[in-house]
């Protein structure tokens, strides 16, 4: 990418886009392009094809997104495949429509099987049934990765789709009542903490097993598949390759927190998919790996949730 062209980065706000935001900065992008939901509804077709139509950006980062955890997912169903679907669809058609070459689009390793060979492979995709809880999100980003494949092939254009893994960091939701396991797993230690608790209590069994990546290592990825230009298709997954079970990531979260408590697991909460563990091969053959390490990521996490609470 050179550094004078407009980059778009949809969703910007959120803990995906902001670490964007943050990892393009720091390598010299200085002509960026964002819009808050207030100044641009990504939902509502003629002013996204107004946007593109004015702006004309040269890159685009898709990681505008209707996000969850399991409860939110499978509570809230249809808002999730409508909101992500449209949203999707109605950036990558304007983009399109627009002349903008090249666009990455984010989703979610949870587009795999639910039962697929473990580490998971991108050709794994469309190869069996979906995790019943998140269905609806998967279908959706499943179609993002269609539309960007689809419109290569029709438009010429130069889309890449992007699978991370299950994100942490900077910026994340620890609303309990829909973020995802860690930050509640963080929020919830932090309370317990404060409280004086003599128990932590975690959703499910504890034994599922499950990868996590601090978000700027994403954002990282995402910027290096951008600026390798000869890169003009197809879907990559971004991870660390190595996972830990729900058990060990509670016990690493109390060791940062500074929780001494015993640990109790409410089994009549869902554990969802027993292992998703990401083969990350292709992106590391090109020459990236992730840089920070579980514990240092947490604590990195924790100190930037403290930094909130005093503000708050």
């Amino acid at each position: 990418m050179r550094k004078d062209l407009k980059i778009y980065i949809a969703g910007h706000r959120g803990m995906v886009g902001s670490a964007l935001v943050r990892q393009l900065n720091a390598a010299g992008y200085r002509n960026l392009i964002t819009r808050s939901r207030r100044e641009l509804d990504l939902t509502q077709q003629e002013a996204v094809t107004e946007f593109f139509g004015s702006e004309k950006p040269d890159y685009i980062f898709m990681a505008a997104a209707k996000v969850g955890g399991i409860q939110a997912n499978n509570t809230y169903r249809g808002d999730f495949i409508y909101k992500n679907l449209i949203i999707e669809a109605n950036i990558t058609h304007a983009a399109a429509q627009a002349g903008v070459p090249r666009m990455l689009f984010l989703g979610s390793s949870c587009i795999y099987p639910r039962d697929c060979p473990q580490p998971i492979k991108e050709e794994y995709l469309l190869t069996g049934p979906l995790e019943p809880t998140n269905e609806p999100y998967a279908i959706a980003k499943i179609a993002g990765i269609k539309l960007c494949e689809s419109y290569n092939r029709q438009y010429g254009t130069n889309y890449v789709s992007a699978m991370p893994t299950n994100l942490y960091g900077p910026n994340d939701n620890y609303d309990l009542a829909n973020s995802h396991v860690l930050p509640a797993l963080i929020r919830k230690a932090h309370e317990a903490k404060i409280r004086g608790d003599g128990t932590y209590t975690v959703w499910g069994s504890g034994k599922p097993r499950r990868e996590f990546l601090y978000v700027d290592d994403m954002a990282s990825a995402c910027v290096f598949l951008m600026e390798h230009e000869e890169i003009t298709d197809g879907l990559f997954n971004i991870g660390t390759g190595a996972d830990v079970t729900i058990r060990e990531l509670a016990e690493t979260v109390m060791e940062v927190v500074g929780l001494d408590a015993e640990i109790v697991f409410d089994d009549t909460k869902p554990d969802g998919t027993q292992r998703k563990l990401l083969d990350v091969s292709r992106l590391r053959h090109l020459g990236w790996e992730s840089k920070v390490g579980l514990r240092e990521g947490i604590a990195l996490t924790y100190r930037e949730f403290l930094s909130r609470q005093r503000e708050d």
